[in-house]
């Protein structure tokens, strides 16, 4: 499977971008669109399965995820994973490839995503020329950390079935925020997916979305996993949702 193809010669303008309009985002002034529409070389279409990045890999290029499902990963030498985090529209990707020298974790998508694509060594003019966009890239940075503190606490400490349910609350949420549930409820993850989220094994996993389903909470389809009650699912998590003010994208 070919990992990225361009996207043709239809990229979005960075005037026109989608995710512009939601509210869950902060608006660019004009020099600093101006700027982010330079630093832009192009855009990149990934199919479901694909390799964005490989852990211990160098890229040349940022990227922004304009539509669509992916999610970060680290694995063992035997092949066992661990996936630490989901990928959604306005997450940046790479920015660990471009502060270490490589990539510390590897990144695939679940769907069909497009990405916009910056060139990593222009970054030195966005921090010099443009500290409000610096001081994005390090809320974005200090965001992604909040939210593994969040999800190593579920991991260590919370039930199989609180693990869970906080898994997919979370990614119900986060997922409304940016449009992805606008036409259905539905969550592009496979029950081995979810496993390798929550340290459980497959068995664990199955049995504990089971007692989920049975509580009219969540719905499996061929398709991946329907959320039926988001609240109900956050309430035996304990879990109370992340603040709503409008966070940076680049």
């Amino acid at each position: 499977m070919s990992p990225k193809k361009p996207n043709g010669t239809s990229t979005t303008p960075c005037e026109q971008c989608p995710l512009r309009a939601r509210s869950h985002f902060r608006d660019f002034t004009s020099p600093e669109l101006d700027f982010v529409s330079r630093f832009k070389t192009g855009e990149l279409s990934v199919e479901p399965g694909a390799i964005v990045l490989m852990e211990g890999s160098h890229s040349a290029h940022l990227y922004t995820v304009l539509n669509g499902w992916g999610f970060r990963y680290k694995t063992l030498e035997d092949g066992r994973r661990q996936i630490l985090n989901y990928l959604m529209p306005g997450d940046l990707v790479g920015l660990q490839g471009t502060v270490m020298g490589e990539m510390q974790h590897s990144v695939e998508a679940l769907s069909p995503v497009t990405l916009c694509v910056f060139e990593r060594g222009r970054l030195n003019s966005l921090f010099g020329d443009h500290p409000s966009l610096a001081y994005d890239l390090t809320w974005i940075a200090a965001s992604e950390e909040r939210m593994l503190d969040s999800h190593l606490l579920s991991v260590g400490r919370r039930t199989a079935l609180e693990r869970a349910a906080y898994l997919l609350a979370f990614l119900y949420d986060k997922a409304s925020s940016v449009g992805l549930m606008e036409k259905d409820r539905l969550i592009p993850v496979t029950q081995q997916h979810v496993a390798d989220t929550l340290g459980l094994s497959i068995v664990h996993t199955n049995k504990t979305l089971r007692k989920l389903a049975d509580r009219d909470l969540i719905r499996w389809t061929d398709k991946g996993c329907l959320v039926l009650d988001d609240g109900g699912l956050a309430q035996i998590a304990s879990w109370d949702r992340d603040n709503k003010q409008a966070r940076p994208f680049i």
